[in-house]
């Protein structure tokens, strides 16, 4: 059975335990809907995602060695568990006096996982917490949700305290030979990032090479060529022959890829009208999936600790290749190059991954929808599918003069896999026998 059968088959059911209709039962054909963060949120679930995202594009609130994907799991996580445990309680118990409010659970699992994890901006997150308490009515319910959250959220704290996540960057040694990882010009960082989160331990892998990828080309290999000279050509800081609109995709897309994804996830729930249960797994599964794909693609880059375009095309008299030329002083149209190597395409991994969780748990192919950039305000860009936008910010990292072809072709390879496993094996709908 394939991917796309697999994931399908899982949100069928799925969709089937919730006690609202599923997504796809809404009405068809309506615009393009955009993730500008104008629109009023579906339930708290999406606030509280949105107050995430705010914090991490916040300078130096995000800890520098804490990939900020982990953050968005063990929130979505929390929230997920604890709405789950409340929606699947059977209704006999739910209509006695200690029904608990899936809204108060999901507000409080939020704030306590947030508090936990930036302890310096807890008052701003205890306002959060009141304004989306203030939206529930005060009872035994609210008061009963809001000890369910607590106590979900002690409970991914507790299970995520030795992941590994807290360790100390390993010290990485850059190569010297043709193809060995080297620090990019023009600011030469002195150390590549993420170094240790190959051995940060997955939330629902097995491990961090479970799907890891065969090795990126040989050097004198015509595929090598193709795609050194490829992003050669068009991912230049000038000259490049690429066209205004291919230009814009390399800078619209050059930011963290997986805000992007959370927003366009936003864009979705409040688009069909998603319940706080249906809001908090789709969270929940995408997150997963966002957080295991960077373990896994940290695993494999650091595996094969293959050169980025600007080495490689700077240096390209020693790679054996006939088919390719130096060119000593060629930069990416980006400017500068993300401070890891190369292969597989974080875009790519991150890409793929979240476009099939939403497509599969939306079950729906075509998906009208307009995203913001992250580093161009104000800029947007629509789309007709999950897929498409996929592709495009998949390709971006070309123009952008970040990857070779390959990395990104391993990107969603990898992604892909991750995804199906995250969804295959995420919590069963037999729980909601009992809805």
């Amino acid at each position: 059975m394939n991917r796309t059968s697999l994931i399908a088959i899982h949100f069928a059911a799925l969709a089937a335990a919730c006690s609202n209709p599923p997504a796809r039962a809404l009405a068809q054909g309506r615009p393009a809907v955009s993730t500008a963060e104008t629109q009023e949120p579906a339930n708290l679930v999406v606030e509280w995602n949105r107050a995430l995202l705010r914090i991490v594009r916040t300078p130096g609130a995000q800890p520098a060695t804490i990939h900020p994907t982990r953050t968005f799991a063990m929130l979505h996580l929390a929230i997920r568990d604890a709405v789950h445990s409340i929606d699947r309680t059977p209704r006999l118990i739910r209509a006695s006096s200690r029904e608990a409010s899936q809204e108060a659970a999901a507000a409080a699992a939020a704030h306590d996982v947030l508090v936990a994890l930036y302890p310096s901006l807890a008052a701003q997150l205890d306002t959060q917490l009141q304004q989306s308490l203030a939206q529930v009515p005060d009872g035994a319910p609210k008061t009963e949700g809001v000890r369910i959250g607590q106590d979900f959220a002690g409970r991914v704290l507790a299970a995520r305290a030795d992941d590994g996540s807290a360790a100390p960057p390993l010290k990485f040694t850059f190569g010297t030979l043709p193809g060995a990882y080297q620090s990019t010009p023009p600011n030469f960082p002195s150390q590549p990032q993420f170094t240790s989160w190959p051995h940060v331990k997955p939330f629902a892998l097995e491990r961090a090479s479970q799907f890891r990828p065969g090795p990126p080309p040989a050097l004198e290999s015509d595929a090598y060529a193709d795609a050194l000279n490829e992003i050669k050509s068009l991912g230049t800081a000038s000259g490049s022959p690429a066209s205004a609109d291919q230009a814009l995709t390399g800078r619209f897309w050059n930011g963290a890829i997986q805000n992007y994804w959370n927003e366009i996830a936003q864009t979705a729930a409040l688009s069909r009208g998603l319940t706080t249960a249906e809001t908090a797994r789709l969270f929940a599964l995408l997150d997963v999936a966002i957080a295991d794909s960077v373990i896994a693609f940290y695993d494999a880059k650091y595996t094969y600790a293959f050169w980025r375009p600007v080495t490689a095309i700077r240096a390209a008299d020693t790679d054996g290749n006939p088919e390719t030329d130096a060119d000593p002083n060629w930069l990416p149209q980006a400017g500068r190059t993300a401070p890891d190597p190369s292969y597989p395409g974080a875009h790519a991994v991150i890409s793929a991954a979240a476009a099939a969780v939403l497509e599969g748990f939306l079950e729906e192919a075509d998906f009208a929808f307009s995203v913001t950039s992250e580093v161009l305000p104000g800029t947007q860009r629509s789309f007709e599918s999950f897929a498409a936008a996929a592709r495009e910010a998949t390709l971006s990292r070309i123009f952008a003069g970040q990857h070779f072809r390959f990395d990104l072709s391993a990107g969603h390879r990898l992604g892909e896999k991750v995804a199906e496993f995250v969804v295959s094996n995420s919590d069963s709908p037999k729980e909601n026998e009992n809805d």
